[in-house]
């Protein structure tokens, strides 16, 4: 696996300017739309002349099978390279997507189908998570795959009685061509921990030196009776989605394109979760951001008027929060957002901007602060995204550190919090989110595993 690299970071075109670059279908440095440094006194024009699709075209545009490249006209499709297989169950589920079986692909002397002793009241479906496919030993599955192209890996866990399988004695890892996503893994402690019912882990395999994927379970031999077990699996491939991202207090860039990761939050700021079935064709769900915000000063959530057109992604850019629209209380607190986080990992803050209200840079400038640095003195969506109901967004990558992980059980956090700047006089005091992304980046070892943790006193049956 490649090593993560530490590059100075580079200078970008303006944002009127990377729409340009966006309209003629070329990348600005091998990106567009999300260039780590935007303000009007250091902004570049971009020397790129490789045409190449942007990654907004990626995001919503199929694969070509022979060359790997784009081609034009509708949303990218999940049926590219596409396996959605249920361990059990199969066929059709309440969002419309298929599920075929599992056991073409799979290699265990002693697995077992089982049932679902019970059906949580949040499982709208029955397929993927009624049905589960148990490990007492070792068992590896084994996905056809495209060299150098990456992938979605979701796995779904459904921590249910099975026979006369106890979801308490599941401890297991997991193995994906040798990286460690899941290690002494307890579905049952995770889900109790978090007060839900199920879970779906998702992870972005970084591009592929094999044209086979090799998912292994293994059963903890440090649990008497241990075994393993999975509802569903997802092998989906993705378009490039991650290059280079701003290290929050330094002057550097950290390179995520060859780096697998994790999915630990997907958020639909100010707006309704959406299923899988609504995104943009890459099959994610996104959740509501409003049990994330600490504070009673919750803003205001916005949504474009029907007549505003918004070409990507709209479930998520056409709706978002801001401070409001009185100057003089805008200045008085911060957009706050709070997440657990598993300590010891650098992670991937995405933020999703799209402003549907101003025209014309310098009218609305904020600060962005992750884990209380400073990100972004003065954002200004206007200028990165280049004009009004255009979507951009600003990846940034900070690590979370052990301070507090121990004995009295508190977790570390990462947060988010944006203020409104007034030092270029702007004509509104005010800030804005639409969408929110966290991705738990591999460490050097090719490890995403982290300990259990501690479960809360309401239990999940």
């Amino acid at each position: 696996m490649s090593r993560p690299r530490l590059r100075p970071r580079r200078g970008s075109a303006t944002g009127r300017e990377r729409l340009a670059v966006a309209e003629r279908g070329e990348e600005d440095g091998g990106r567009v739309c999300s260039s780590l440094m935007a303000s009007p006194s250091t902004s570049t024009p971009s020397s790129s002349t490789t045409t190449k699709p942007s990654i907004w075209q990626k995001m919503l545009q199929p694969f070509n099978e022979d060359d790997g490249e784009v081609e034009g006209g509708v949303v990218w499709s999940e049926e590219t390279d596409s396996l959605v297989l249920s361990s059990g169950n199969v066929g059709t589920d309440i969002d419309g997507r298929h599920w075929d079986a599992d056991s073409k692909y799979l290699d265990a002397e002693n697995s077992v189908i089982s049932t679902a002793a019970f059906q949580d009241p949040s499982l709208s479906d029955v397929i993927p998570y009624m049905t589960a496919r148990i490990f007492p030993s070792e068992a590896t599955y084994k996905f056809p795959v495209k060299l150098y192209k990456r992938y979605w890996l979701r796995l779904h866990f459904y921590p249910s009685a099975y026979g006369n399988f106890n979801p308490v004695d599941s401890y297991f890892s997991v193995l994906a061509n040798g990286l460690t996503l899941l290690k002494n893994f307890s579905a049952s402690i995770t889900c109790q921990a978090r007060s839900q019912a199920y879970l779906v882990r998702e992870y972005s395999l970084a591009p592929l030196e094999s044209d086979i994927l090799t998912v292994v379970f293994s059963p903890s031999d440090k649990h008497a009776g241990a075994f393993a077990f999975i509802n569903g699996i997802e092998v989906i491939r993705m378009p490039d989605l991650f290059d280079a991202a701003t290290v929050v207090g330094s002057p550097e860039e950290f390179d995520v394109m060859n780096l697998t990761t994790e999915t630990i939050y997907r958020l639909n700021v100010g707006g309704q979760t959406i299923s899988p079935a609504n995104d943009s064709g890459l099959s994610r769900a996104w959740y509501d951001d409003l049990p994330y915000i600490p504070y009673a000063a919750l803003g205001v959530t916005t949504s474009a008027s029907p007549e505003v057109k918004i070409e990507y992604q709209e479930n998520v850019y056409r709706t978002g929060r801001s401070m409001g629209a009185v100057n003089s209380m805008t200045q008085s607190f911060n957009l706050t957002w709070e997440f657990k986080v598993d300590p010891k990992f650098m992670y991937l803050v995405r933020l999703h901007f799209c402003d549907y209200y101003n025209t014309e840079p310098n009218q609305q400038v904020f600060s962005i602060f992750i884990n209380n640095q400073t990100a972004e003195e003065m954002a200004d969506v206007i200028e990165w995204s280049g004009g009004t109901a255009v979507p951009t967004y600003k990846d940034y990558v900070t690590y979370v550190n052990d301070i507090g992980w121990g004995d009295d059980q508190t977790v570390p956090t990462l947060s988010v919090n944006l203020h409104p700047s007034d030092a270029t006089r702007p004509q509104f005091l005010d800030a804005l989110l639409n969408g929110l992304e966290i991705f738990k980046l591999a460490d050097s070892a090719g490890n995403l595993a982290a300990p259990n943790p501690h479960p809360s006193p309401m239990p999940v049956f």
